[in-house]
């Protein structure tokens, strides 16, 4: 997988995000730690797409961030509107990963891209566990 050569066609869920004015730097393009928090609000929608209630802690099935890899590959100036992709593309006894990335609405144009390493985790006895059935059913592993 080349994370620079994405495309749209490579991810499973979307969420469409609008910038806010908020959201640059002092440069005049988005911080960036905004494009952090658009992926993980896409993959908290990508959970609740699944049916999946791993975004709470007082549940016995969670999830932790355990690593993630980030290029940035665009600036981004406010307004825009961006497409932000996910995919559940590796999953392990106790840990997957997902790849996400953002696109600029209008055209396409590949402007960031993450890999998540996150590992399944009960909140309540603080101890890995194994990764639930829903994310493996919907994991699409590149060839």
């Amino acid at each position: 997988m080349e994370m620079n050569s994405l495309k749209p066609t490579d991810f499973d869920f979307w969420l469409n995000v609008k910038t806010r004015w908020g959201d640059m730097d002092s440069l005049g393009h988005l911080n960036h730690t905004v494009y952090l928090s658009y992926m993980e609000t896409a993959r908290v929608s990508t959970y609740m797409d699944l049916g999946y209630s791993g975004i709470r802690n007082d549940t016995d099935e969670s999830t932790i961030l355990a690593s993630m890899e980030v290029h940035y590959l665009k600036q981004v100036n406010h307004p825009a509107s961006l497409n932000v992709g996910h995919r559940i593309c590796r999953v392990g006894k106790k840990s997957f990963d997902t790849l996400s990335a953002i696109f600029n609405n209008k055209n396409d144009e590949l402007l960031c891209t993450a890999l998540f390493k996150l590992v399944a985790f009960n909140y309540e006895t603080n101890q890995t566990i194994i990764v639930p059935e829903i994310i493996k059913r919907h994991c699409r592993p590149f060839e």
